[in-house]
């Protein structure tokens, strides 16, 4: 589901900060040579991932879920000088364009790519969390809100990806659809957190941003 016309989509892109050569070239491999290519975030949501790190400037950034690099390279833009970036992806295929990539970058050796289960990871990761972008299986969100909320440091940000999922959150999820239902969940329960203070804006398929109040 588009929930904006594609001109203005297109009209956003033209008068959005240029997207960096190197991630067009992610881009265009991605769409080539990997199976579901729009899981990448693409260059108006990549230079808002970017725009909102570089205002963080976060000492430890968390991903859930790499894909093939085109979100990190976009959070790496605003790591601090002496910061690092933990990246989760349970796809082995995928290493090697994340690889191929990611040492082009300058903060290359900041970067820590994590392959495995996600909440087993988190939940060994003993540091204080700045900046965490959620965007891999949809029916663990509410999983990984929890395990991330206590190692939050206060002022962080959440970001959170395809919280409206073409609009199947709005209707009534079939038993079997366990990502619709992550999600349902996910979103209620983030609003009525006394953690965080939630925003949830019509980008792309939905993006919530949250900021930890303690």
């Amino acid at each position: 589901m588009d929930f904006i016309p594609q001109d203005i989509l297109d009209y956003s892109v033209a008068h959005t900060q240029e997207e960096p050569d190197l991630l067009k070239q992610l881009r265009k491999e991605t769409y080539q040579k990997v199976l579901h290519p729009r899981m990448l975030s693409g260059a108006l949501q990549g230079r808002f991932l970017s725009w909102i790190s570089t205002l963080v400037n976060p000492k430890v950034i968390l991903e859930i879920g790499t894909y093939t690099g085109y979100g990190t390279i976009c959070l790496a833009e605003g790591l601090d000088n002496g910061g690092t970036l933990h990246t989760i992806d349970l796809n082995e295929e995928l290493i090697s364009i994340q690889q191929k990539y990611l040492k082009q970058i300058p903060q290359y050796s900041q970067i820590t790519c994590h392959l495995g289960n996600a909440k087993g990871i988190i939940s060994s990761l003993d540091e204080k969390l700045d900046l965490v972008f959620m965007d891999a299986d949809k029916e663990n969100y509410t999983a990984y809100l929890e395990l991330i909320t206590p190692k939050m440091n206060t002022g962080g940000v959440l970001i959170a990806d395809n919280v409206l999922w073409s609009g199947k959150v709005l209707e009534k999820a079939d038993e079997s659809d366990k990502d619709t239902i992550g999600l349902q969940q996910f979103n209620k329960i983030l609003k009525e957190s006394k953690h965080f203070n939630p925003i949830l804006l019509p980008i792309r398929d939905g993006l919530t941003l949250a900021r930890f109040v303690g």
